[in-house]
């Protein structure tokens, strides 16, 4: 900071101008925000969270007892499960273009697809052959193509709106037995994706799933449990590891480096970016006590700090930014319901006189 102002201050310096600089203020503002319990009351353990891309405001969680769907934020829910045989749903996807669309990928009866916004559920699981479902990703470009991880077959891809399945593994050499935790499509090329395993790092695909390579230089754990991709520079892209903490690599997978400066829990479950400054993420931790919760990076994971205050429950198994308003974060917990922040950029007026 202090090299900004001085650069700043030899380029003014002939002009005889008083000039303030608004700088962007380092995340010691973070403790300032507090979190607020939005519930739902019916379900407080929380798997997963998925907004509503054209409407702000509308946001589903799959809980233990099914979804639920909120249309303000989160100030009333609704449950949406008629139609789903398993209620406990660990993972959502929402079409970008259809955002009535949407697919639930549930503990023991795959996949289920409602086409009203929640409001009634049918199996579509034709050619699934593992049906306890962990992941869910949709090709951005083309939303009837999508993808699912399961917890001990693999990843399996649908052309048609998930009426159709088939396996796709050639090189996914999980040791473990195929476990895949957690999926990301580059959002620009959906032809790359990405897989994060249980016991094997993580894989990359050039060709929409046919085949697979690990990509794991420099990561020094291999168990995945969330990856996310930044949506300006789709090369650079974060894993969140068990007992690991977050790692970042900025070439497409090929290296990854450890970026834990500040992150006092290394159980990282969740993260998201922030749409509009991408350099800017969240990490939830499986934590417990002052151990854990939510963590903020405003460098591209250089350093975090945590923000928790309000949040009475630190195992964050989910973070979802509503992208039409991206200073609101929701944060779903295991055992204590879904927790909405609303972060503000913070500025600080520099006099520079010259």
């Amino acid at each position: 900071m202090h090299k900004l102002i001085q650069r700043n201050r030899i380029l003014l310096a002939n002009l005889g101008l008083v000039v303030i600089l608004l700088l962007y203020a380092p995340p010691a503002w973070a403790g300032d925000f507090k979190w607020t319990a939005i519930g739902p009351t019916e379900s407080k353990l929380i798997y997963t969270l998925a907004i509503d891309p054209a409407t702000s405001g509308t946001l589903y969680t799959g809980t233990s007892k099914g979804v639920f769907k909120s249309t303000n934020k989160g100030s009333n829910w609704t449950p949406v499960s008629t139609g789903l045989t398993n209620l406990e749903v660990r993972a959502l996807a929402i079409n970008p273009i259809t955002s009535s669309t949407l697919y639930a990928g549930t503990f023991s009866k795959g996949v289920f697809k409602s086409i009203n916004g929640g409001n009634n559920w049918t199996p579509v699981n034709t050619g699934l052959t593992k049906t306890f479902i962990r992941a869910l990703a949709i090709n951005p470009a083309t939303p009837d193509t999508l993808y699912a991880g399961t917890h001990d077959g693999g990843v399996f891809k649908s052309t048609d709106g998930g009426s159709n399945w088939m396996p796709v593994n050639t090189g996914l050499t999980n040791p473990t037995g195929l476990k895949v935790r957690t999926l990301a499509i580059n959002p620009t090329t959906p032809n790359i994706l990405y897989v994060g395993t249980d016991g094997g790092g993580v894989f990359k695909s050039i060709d929409g799933g046919s085949n697979w390579t690990a990509v794991n230089t420099g990561l020094t754990n291999s168990t995945v449990l969330v990856l996310v991709i930044n949506p300006i520079t789709p090369n650079t892209l974060y894993a969140g590891t068990m007992g690991g903490g977050v790692f970042k690599s900025a070439n497409g997978g090929s290296n990854w480096t450890p970026v834990n400066t500040g992150l006092t829990n290394t159980d990282v479950w969740s993260l998201t970016i922030n749409p509009a400054q991408p350099d800017t993420l969240y990490a939830g931790n499986n934590g417990s006590g002052n151990n854990g919760g939510v963590f903020i990076s405003v460098n591209g994971g250089s350093t975090w700090l945590a923000v928790n205050n309000g949040l009475t429950n630190r195992q964050v198994w989910s973070l979802a930014i509503d992208p039409v308003t991206p200073d609101t974060l929701f944060a779903g917990t295991w055992g204590g319901g879904v927790f909405t922040i609303t972060l503000k950029p913070v500025f600080i007026p520099i006099i520079v006189k010259d």
